[in-house]
């Protein structure tokens, strides 16, 4: 992390001594961000980066960032890099109704449609959530209680609901292995919708996972980016276990 600390230091001197200019880079620090370039993607994903010097390195990479709020749960976000380039990125939020989601009639026709085949209610939270729904106070997840809610408000009544998804000691649920990696739960479900986890899905809807430290750590790995991407599919028959990379 030297050059990192190296880079930093260099622009935090010349910031405090010196107006900006147009560049916003002196020689000496553009030689060395240019130095770093082609190992920025190696030093953020490396397990000893910390989140402290991720920031550090945002801080000489970016010159500010808008936030365009807006009245529904997209808002746009633009990042304005030192040098001048701009990224435009759009950000869910969390609102506090259906009718202020983006595509909260979606969701609910959707949703009245799978209750009206009597799917349980955590069954049509999963199918929302993979077709890229969530509830209006969480920005990537369906909960079941948002799917009763609408449910019953359409007079749609099911004759059981199931509390949980049935499976063997030797396996563990989403919920479950977050509780043992003090991790969010909805961090597991990102992961899986951007394909950096990929894992079998069951026939029930629900992920589960081999219950050995082996699959615990490689998760751990992935969630602290000492690993990009982690394949827990079903091997073929003459392969032996998970790969990561």
């Amino acid at each position: 992390m030297s050059e990192l600390r190296a880079a930093e230091d260099a622009f935090t001197r010349r910031a405090s001594t010196e107006p900006s200019s147009r560049t916003g880079f002196s020689r000496d620090l553009n030689n060395k961000v240019v130095a770093l370039f082609d190992r920025l993607p190696q030093i953020w994903a490396d397990v000893a980066t910390t989140d402290a010097h991720r920031k550090a390195l945002l801080r000489c990479l970016i010159e500010k960032v808008v936030l365009d709020r807006g009245e529904r749960d997209i808002a746009l976000a633009r990042i304005v890099w030192r040098g001048g380039a701009v990224t435009d990125l759009h950000v869910k939020m969390k609102v506090n109704s259906i009718a202020k989601l983006t595509r909260g009639e979606e969701l609910r026709a959707r949703l009245l449609e799978l209750a009206r085949t009597g799917m349980p209610d955590d069954e049509i939270a999963e199918v929302l959530m993979r077709e890229g729904h969530h509830s209006p106070n969480c920005e990537d997840e369906v909960l079941p209680i948002t799917v009763q809610r609408l449910r019953l408000a359409a007079g749609i009544k099911v004759k059981a609901q199931r509390n949980r998804w049935t499976h063997g000691s030797n396996l563990l649920s989403a919920v479950q292995l977050a509780a043992r990696l003090d991790i969010p739960v909805n961090w597991i479900y990102v992961q899986i919708r951007r394909k950096r986890l990929l894992i079998d899905q069951q026939s029930t809807g629900a992920y589960l996972f081999q219950n050995s430290p082996s699959v615990t750590n490689a998760v751990r790995d992935l969630r602290n980016h000492a690993i990009g991407h982690l394949d827990l599919r079903v091997s073929q028959p003459h392969q032996e276990g998970h790969q990561h990379a």
